[in-house]
């Protein structure tokens, strides 16, 4: 098993850390949202109604498109349905929020901890030379002038974002196809 001195003579060894800790982050993250969320009932039923809803809204759908008329009943239906789908990711997206200033914690404690542990180090090279604005965000914290040197910061940050998306997927735990909405939905352009 690697020591942490093994680790620090080695030559990716602060990469390999922070990627180590990201994925552990990202575990007892979902562990807190299977806690908080995913088993329980409702979760389940908002789910299955999203499900369900989305199935239905495909089929309308197709079948309309296969149809040169439509109807007036028809696309009143879709309507409703449509309606009721977005109400129910809505709910879907209020449910999960509970659980969402936990994983902010989480996550806030975990960064603060990286942050004095990397402060002013050089955690990875970047095989690029960034611009403006992420050459900003990978250089966070860091002196010298070489663009290529990546930050704890810049590197934890890309590792959370894939790291948690594919563990939710793999855990089957990603929002379900129809509840793209959120708490914020585009504008419906019939109502305008």
């Amino acid at each position: 098993m690697a020591t942490p001195s093994m680790l620090s003579s080695f030559k990716y060894g602060d990469s390999l850390r922070v990627v180590g800790i990201s994925i552990c982050t990202a575990v007892v993250c979902e562990a807190i949202s299977w806690i908080l969320i995913y088993r329980t009932n409702s979760y389940k039923s908002l789910r299955s109604s999203i499900d369900k809803a989305s199935k239905k809204l495909e089929t309308m759908k197709t079948d309309t498109a296969n149809k040169i008329t439509t109807k007036k009943s028809k696309t009143k239906k879709i309507d409703r349905v449509e309606t009721s789908l977005k109400e129910s990711s809505r709910d879907l997206s209020l449910f999960k929020f509970k659980s969402g200033a936990v994983v902010a914690l989480v996550l806030f404690v975990v960064f603060g901890l990286l942050n004095s542990l990397f402060e002013g180090k050089v955690v990875a090279k970047l095989p690029f030379k960034p611009f403006g604005l992420v050459m900003k965000m990978s250089h966070r914290g860091l002196q010298g002038d070489d663009p290529t040197d990546c930050s704890m910061a810049f590197l934890y940050f890309l590792c959370s974002i894939s790291i948690r998306t594919n563990l939710q997927k793999f855990l089957g735990f990603a929002p379900p196809r129809g509840a793209g909405a959120g708490l914020f939905p585009m504008p419906d352009p019939k109502t305008n």
